[in-house]
């Protein structure tokens, strides 16, 4: 009867107008019927009639043609609310690398890359999250734990070797890209790739391969010290990145662009974030996964944050949280804490015979040569910062020895006993300081240069003492300092593969150190 009205404004005014109405007749009972009536006909002019016979033609054309649309409407989907959460177990004896935080999904959403070691080895492996198992991807020996993916969900990019590299997830042999030892990297959907260089800013490539272009550069009037963990936004020019200073307060979430050298401070204090659509901020506060309202246009945040998940796992070291999310609001996290450890004592069995002091948060530790003292680098978890802290052993009473705001680690003690080198980046770039064992007296600085140091052993004369560089394109390699003269340093050895942990034979003849030149 509404087809047929005479005046079109009485008639439906669209395919939806029918779709209501029918899905209103579907919901009648049974019981109930409703019956229309046509007037009769016999006193219309013939004309009049025909008119009105294709007038229901034209309606039930239109009918036939709104049909496949109402069909969909009355049986669409309902949208399921439901959060479901499903727990990931590593491979069998095999251990998730990078204290927990070496994973990313896919853009799509349906898989899972991450880093495990596995019989002594680092292996980059794919878990579809419909499937009970993962797979390791032949070639990827020596994985960095720091992965991403191609737009796509095709392709994973991931460092080892000094490397930049990608692969198919599909198992086809890698590919390097160009040199790097990275902290994490980006893909956009115009195929270029932002990653971290080490101790340095932003670097730009081709997916393709080719030569890194600077995107960022550190500010040493703030003495930052690298940038990190890049994020693409959803334009593809502007992207996320971890800034890390000396001065904490300087650092923090930034938001630089591909087409400008300007960045944007978003958030202090925190760790590695992401973006989450349609419009989500996501980043650590307080072993909590936090996300807060963001406007990708304007580049701003717009609400109050609120959380998403309890006690998530982070590395302070690397800088980085233990969460993951897809284009398509999936959300991948690591719980518990990956932070806290026990300095601990063993025979030379292998028998565990005590602990040093409580649990904390500590990097490494160094022991005096009169085995009274040990000197650890403890984390201060507010600030991520690190701290020296000297312990009797016969008393276990700890004591500050370092207070400067910026990160003091790498303890070295002099063969006496009356001196501890370290490495401080106060100053930027990590620089070796030396102090007083007493914990009296002010720290000197003993070297500075452009290059990350870490001091490794002092001979036992006390002449010489030998440290690891951080080096974008030799990755580390060894240098050697006098401790009388002129103190000029010189090279002792430098490959492309990485040389560290080096120590002075007893008559200071021979180094002894590390290498991953076999994998």
């Amino acid at each position: 009867m509404h087809c047929l009205e005479k005046r079109p404004e009485q008639r439906f005014q669209s395919a939806r107008d029918v779709a209501f109405a029918l899905e209103a007749l579907s919901g009648l009972s049974s019981s109930r019927t409703m019956t229309a009536t046509l007037p009769p006909t016999s006193g219309w002019p013939k004309k009049r009639e025909r008119l009105a016979w294709v007038g229901l033609g034209v309606c039930l054309l239109g009918l036939l043609a709104a049909l496949p649309f109402v069909v969909a409407y009355l049986r669409r989907t309902p949208v399921d609310e439901r959060v479901l959460k499903v727990s990931v177990l590593p491979p069998e004896n095999a251990t998730v690398a990078g204290a927990g935080t070496g994973f990313a999904l896919s853009p799509d959403g349906r898989r899972l890359a991450f880093v495990a070691s596995f019989e002594g080895q680092n292996l980059l492996w794919v878990r579809s999250l419909d499937s009970l198992s993962a797979q390791s991807l032949s070639g990827t020996e020596g994985t960095a734990p720091n992965v991403f993916w191609s737009p796509d969900s095709r392709f994973i990019g991931f460092f080892a070797g000094g490397k930049l590299k990608k692969i198919d997830a599909s198992g086809a042999p890698p590919q390097s890209l160009c040199d790097g030892v990275g902290g994490g990297g980006a893909w956009n959907r115009e195929g270029v790739i932002i990653f971290s260089q080490g101790g340095s800013g932003l670097h730009r490539i081709s997916a393709a391969g080719g030569e890194p272009i600077p995107v960022t550069t550190l500010d040493q009037s703030r003495f930052e010290t690298s940038h990190r963990w890049p994020y693409f936004l959803p334009d593809g020019r502007h992207f996320l990145y971890l800034v890390r200073s000396s001065q904490p307060e300087n650092g923090g979430i930034f938001v630089g662009s591909l087409d400008s050298k300007d960045t944007k401070r978003l958030l202090s204090n925190t760790l590695s974030a992401a973006y989450a659509p349609p419009g989500l901020l996501l980043f650590l506060q307080n072993e909590k996964l936090m996300a807060q309202p963001f406007d990708v246009d304007e580049v701003q945040l717009t609400g109050e944050p609120f959380p998403v998940a309890e006690h998530v796992a982070y590395n302070l070291g690397l800088a980085r949280a233990a969460f993951s999310v897809s284009e398509n609001g999936v959300l991948a996290y690591r719980s518990g804490s990956s932070q806290v450890n026990q300095p601990l004592w063993f025979d030379r069995g292998g028998k565990q015979i005590g602990a040093l002091g409580a649990a904390g948060l500590y990097l490494g530790l160094s022991l005096s040569p009169d085995e009274s003292r040990v000197a650890l680098d403890r984390v201060d978890i507010q600030t991520g910062t690190y701290d020296i802290w000297l312990v009797e052993l016969l008393r276990g009473i700890p004591s500050r020895f370092t207070t400067d705001p910026a990160s003091d680690l790498n303890p070295l003690w002099s063969p006496d006993g009356s001196r501890i080198v370290f490495t401080s980046d106060r100053e930027g770039q990590g620089n070796l300081y030396q102090k007083s064992a007493s914990g009296s007296g002010n720290e000197e600085v003993l070297l500075k240069s452009s290059e990350a140091k870490v001091p490794d052993d002092w001979s036992s004369d006390g002449q010489f003492i030998v440290y690891e560089t951080l080096n974008p394109k030799t990755r580390r390699d060894l240098w050697v300092l006098p401790m009388s003269g002129d103190r000029q340093p010189f090279l002792f050895l430098q490959t492309e593969f990485n040389e560290q942990q080096a120590q002075f034979s007893p008559d200071g003849k021979w180094i002894v150190y590390t290498s991953d030149e076999s994998g």
